[in-house]
This record gives structure tokens, sequence and C-alpha cells, in this order.
């Protein structure tokens, strides 16, 4: 848990960051900040769902046998 908190932290950090020096504003740097990594979160949780049905066809596909 404490990566997962740390890595959080970092994603935080770097999001509002970017943000800032691209816009100079704390206002969207910080509304960046806590949206993006929110958005990342639900998107991560789909495409894990899709890849993990994409190697449950890959594993039942038969392999060509190689000589």
């Amino acid at each position: 848990m404490t990566k997962t908190l740390t890595f959080a932290a970092l994603h935080f950090s770097v999001a509002f960051s970017v943000t800032y020096a691209l816009t100079g504003s704390v206002l969207v740097g910080g509304a960046v900040a806590l949206i993006e990594p929110a958005i990342n979160t639900v998107v991560f949780y789909f495409h894990d769902k899709v890849w993990k049905q994409y190697e449950a066809k890959k594993q039942q596909t038969p392999q060509p046998l190689t000589a």
C-alpha cells in the first residue's frame, strides 16, 4: 500500500507541475492534478479487464508446433 500511495503522490506532483508550468495557474494545475489521475484510474481498470480477456483468448488459441 505504501508503494501505491507514494506513486499517487508522485503522479499528483507531476500532473500539477506540468500543468502549472504550461499555464502558470495554481487553480488549473490543481484541478488537472486531481482530475487526470482519477480518470486515468478508471481507464486503467477497463484496460486491465480488456487485457485479461485478450490473454485468456490467447491461451485458448492453439499454438502452432515448431520443429
